[in-house]
Order: structure tokens, then sequence, then C-alpha cells
């Protein structure tokens, strides 16, 4: 036993320097950290990473889309923007302001003229004329529900009426996603949120820049060795984030006194070959040579049109390894090709499912879209994947809806557009003369308004033969078939210039405001008349100072 006294004494003396150590290490490095982060936003360090800053439109107050938002979530340049966009301050009376949240698809990826937000605006405007429409289309190319669930809480407070979110191709491939390359991935949800934080500080902003090289954004083809199996475990995070975020993106909306519409995601089946395939982890040498043999059996016997035998063959590889997804996809043709639909639809989407080049929402993205919409009460559900899937002629969506794996056709977007305008229009009062379900603009008239000309169908069928010419399109196994549909697409109608001109002039005497319209008629007319050209695109700034420049670089004045 201790008898000492003075050890007896000196005890309780360490307890309060003890108090004080911890007092210290709590306390003192975030009150530092505090310091520094103010130091360098006084010095001008960094950039303000909030979604909106201040602009003036036509002279009135507005808040512009900040060119600075998204870069917390990409490398040195390699930062992507969403079509600019400027939200009024004030809201005028009798204004029905809605907001589109989600990826490139939701944006209208290749040209969001044509997106589905624009063919829902011009629906809305025609059949309620006596209403103003602000339809802000937030959509981005490589985000995902980590991004806009900011994006929402950036607009809670711009009086929204609608949330529309179309969101859920991204979740592997963009920010802290299993498979991307663009920050940190496969993090739980406080993780994220956290990483978020610390990359969107001064301190973070610092460290971020010193530490990572500038890049250059090479689209798709950046993510060619980042192969994620639906087996993978990091897909159970995948899911849950998903999930978190869609729930608390909704709730941001509804706790903003706006409705909340989500939709399911429409995918590609079947033109859109899997980008990338991998066999199952226990597969024996001898297993790889039998699957191999049989796989190219099939595939002979399927370039001569025996798709029956073929398809037996393949279904016996199939018994060997099931997890490889060009297989499922070639099973799925023959099944086609023999007129049984049904089946064919079942394994084109476990194709999708199984491609480990993640582009795709899969099965359990949509199930998460429908389950979290049937558990909070007035939370409209528009199915994307079903409406477009009724809209085909064998209910599988193709090439006719979708151009190449997400990115929806015109066609695609206006039947998106006219699903949302049933569902949003029935909370409006009806308009003389009109009836709800059988007075729904058209096609055709909506394409009018939005001058969808023969030039621009040339124009995007080009552009995405151009991307169908890089990997990992290069890699699937039916790009040839892709490429010869898209070529006879850009090829297009014969069309004249002033036919092209007339029905620019007769679309913006309908919107003259329209700036989508002035921009696109300004590109157009610039290899005709660089003046007039000039004109327009000054009309199509999104917010007043901003630099409109013509092809030629030169700027508009």
């Amino acid at each position: 036993m201790n008898s000492d006294p003075e050890a007896k004494t000196e005890a309780p003396a360490r307890r309060p320097r003890l108090v004080l150590l911890i007092a210290t290490a709590l306390f003192v490095p975030p009150v530092v950290l505090g310091i520094v982060e103010a130091s360098l936003r006084i010095a001008g360090v960094g950039y303000n990473p909030a979604l909106l800053v201040p602009c003036t439109v036509n002279g009135s107050p507005a808040s512009r889309y900040n060119l600075f938002f998204a870069a917390p979530f990409f490398p040195p340049g390699m930062v992507q923007t969403p079509r600019l966009y400027a939200i009024p301050t004030t809201k005028p009376p009798g204004t029905f302001r809605i907001f589109v949240l989600g990826e490139s698809a939701a944006m209208g990826d290749p040209d969001s003229a044509y997106g589905f937000s624009r063919y829902l605006e011009v629906m809305l405007r025609e059949r309620f004329p006596s209403m103003k429409f602000e339809v802000v289309n937030t959509g981005c190319v490589a985000i995902n529900s980590h991004v806009s669930l900011l994006i929402a809480e950036g607009l809670a407070n711009r009086h929204p009426d609608l949330f529309i979110i179309y969101s859920g191709n991204n979740e592997v491939v963009g920010p802290y996603g299993p498979g991307t390359v663009l920050t940190a991935s496969a993090m739980s949800i406080p993780v994220v949120r956290a990483s978020i934080f610390y990359r969107s500080s001064r301190i973070g902003q610092l460290v971020t820049r010193l530490g990572t090289q500038k890049q250059e954004w090479r689209g798709m083809e950046m993510f060619l060795d980042k192969q994620v199996p639906a087996s993978s475990p990091l897909m159970e995070h995948v899911y849950a984030n998903f999930e978190r975020n869609l729930r608390d993106t909704i709730a941001v909306g509804r706790d903003a006194g706006a409705k909340v519409i989500v939709a399911t995601i429409a995918t590609n089946l079947k033109d859109c070959a899997p980008f990338a395939s991998l066999h199952r982890g226990n597969l024996t040498e001898e297993d790889l040579r039998s699957w191999s043999a049989l796989v190219q059996q099939g595939n002979d016997l399927e370039g001569v049109g025996s798709h029956a035998e073929a398809l037996q063959l393949y279904l016996s590889a199939a018994r060997i390894d099931d997890e490889y997804a060009e297989l499922e996809f070639r099973i799925a043709r023959c099944l086609w090709s023999l007129g049984d639909y049904k089946a064919a639809k079942e394994h084109f989407r476990h194709a999708r499912d199984l491609d480990t080049l993640r582009f795709r929402a899969d099965s359990k993205i949509n199930d998460i879209n429908r389950e979290v919409v049937s558990s909070i009460s007035g939370v409209g559900l528009v199915d994307a994947d079903s409406v477009l899937a009724n809209a085909s002629r064998d209910g599988i969506i193709g090439s006719d809806l979708v151009y190449e794996h997400v990115h929806l056709t015109p066609e695609g977007n206006y039947l998106l557009a006219r699903a949302m305008f049933l569902q949003i229009a029935n909370d409006f009062p009806s308009e003389a003369g009109h009836s709800l379900d059988s007075d729904v603009p058209s096609e055709a008239e909506c394409e009018r308004l939005l001058a969808l000309t023969g030039y621009d169908r040339s124009r995007l069928a080009a552009e995405m033969l151009g991307r169908l010419g890089r990997p990992p399109f290069t890699n699937q196994m039916n790009h040839s078939e892709q490429i010869l549909r898209f070529a006879t697409m850009a090829e297009g109608p014969v069309e004249s210039p002033n036919d092209t001109a007339a029905e620019y002039q007769w679309a913006i005497a309908r919107a003259p405001d329209d700036k989508i319209l002035r921009l696109h008629f300004g590109l157009f007319l610039y290899a005709y008349n660089r003046a007039a050209a000039a004109k327009q695109l000054a009309l199509a700034q999104p917010w007043d100072g901003y630099p409109m420049f013509l092809p030629d670089g030169t700027q508009v004045r």
C-alpha cells in the first residue's frame, strides 16, 4: 500500500492540468481553423461555393447560377456547369415557379433547348395562357444526388411552387460514387457530407488546389477503368446514399412550401449494349474455355440469323457464368428476334443491371424512386420508365426514344413532359375550351414552339454520332449498328436556310422573351448574317453583363 502523503496531494493537483489539456485539445484547433478560414476569406483566397449570387436581369434584381458552385465536386479544370440561368428576386403575382433537379438527362443533353423541361414549359404556357410559368432547369452533367440535394437547398428560399426530380444515372460514377474519377468514393452519408463541407471551405479549397493537378474533361472515356460489378458490396452504399439524399431533397422542397414530383429513369435497353462486363469471380480456366466456346458458336449462328440455335448455346453458357452482362444482352437480342418480347425485356434489363460501367440507373435505383414516393404522402410519381416503355412498339425502350444510353430524343422528352403536364395541370383551373386529357399540346405543336427544325435534328444527330466515335461506346458489341443509325439521322431532311430562319422567327414571335430561342437562332444565323446573329445573341444574355460571343470568339457588344 502506498502511504506517501506527497503522492496523495499530487493526484488532485494533476486533475486541473488534465482538464485544461483536454479543453485545449477540443477547443483550440476549431478556433485556430476558424481564424485561418476567416483570414483566407478576408484575403480573397478561394471562391464562394453558394449556388446563387446576385445579379440583375433587364435592370431588375435577380439571382444567377454561381459558376463556382460545382467546383468542390470536380478536379481543377474539369468543372461542369448547367445551362446558365437567373431567377428574378421578386416572383410576380400569378407566377408558377418550377425547379428541375437532376443530371445531364434532366438537363436535356445533348441540347437543353429540347429537354423535357422545355416541352413542359410550352405545354403549360399554351394551355394556361392566363398564368405565367417559370421553369428553371438546374440539371448538370456528371453530378448526382449528393449535389442535387445542395441545389435544392440553394433554391428553397426562391419561392418554389414545384420541384421535379429526375435523378439516378450517376450514383456510381458521380461524386462520391464507387466508380467515380471526380472525388473520393464509396463513402457513407455522414462522411460524404463532412467531405463536401471541407471541400467547400476556403481551407479545403486551398489544400485541394495545391494537392491536385489540373485535368482535362474527357467525358465517359475517363471512367473506363472504374468497373463496379452488381455484386460489389459497395453498391449497398450507393443505394443507401441515394435513398437518403432523395428523402432529404423531397423534405427540402416540402419545407419550402413546394410540391414535389419524382420521376423514375428511362434508359435505352434494346439498342445500348453493356459498356463492360466481368466474369464471376470463382470461374475456373476450364469453365472459361467452355463458356467462351459456347458464346463464339452462338455468335456465329446469330450472325447468319439462326437465333433459336444461338439462344440455346447462349443459355448453356449462362449456366456456367450468368454474371457477364454482354451474354445477357445476346440472349435478349435472340429472344427479341424470335418475337418473345416479354422475356427479351427481362434479359435486356438484366444486361443493363450487370453492366460494370454503370452509367445507367439500374432496376434498384428505380425501385428506390418508387418506394420513397409511396412512403411519403403528397409526393407525385411520374414513372418515366413505364411511360416510355408503353410508347415503344415492343414495350422495350430503344434508340427512337433514348439516343444512346440515357439521353432522351425529342420524342422521348415530349412523352416525359406530357406525363408531367398531366399530373401538374390537375391542380390548375381548366381554361375555357380545353379538356385536360384530350387537349394536351401535340408533339408537333410543341416542337414548332421550340423551333426544333430539320437543321437542328440533323445537328443533334451529328453531335451524338461524334460521341459514339469514342470509348466506351466503341467497346459495345452493337457499336456499328448505332453508328449507322446516327449517320443516317445526321444526314437529315433537306431544309433551306430560309425555311429554318422562318421557323425560328415564328417561334420567337410567339415568345419574344425566350432567351434560348434567341441563342439558337443567333448561332444558326452566324453562317449567313453575322450582324443579325450578333443581335440575337445580345438578346440571349442570361443576365445583365454576361459576355456573349460569336462562334469565331468575337464578343457581342
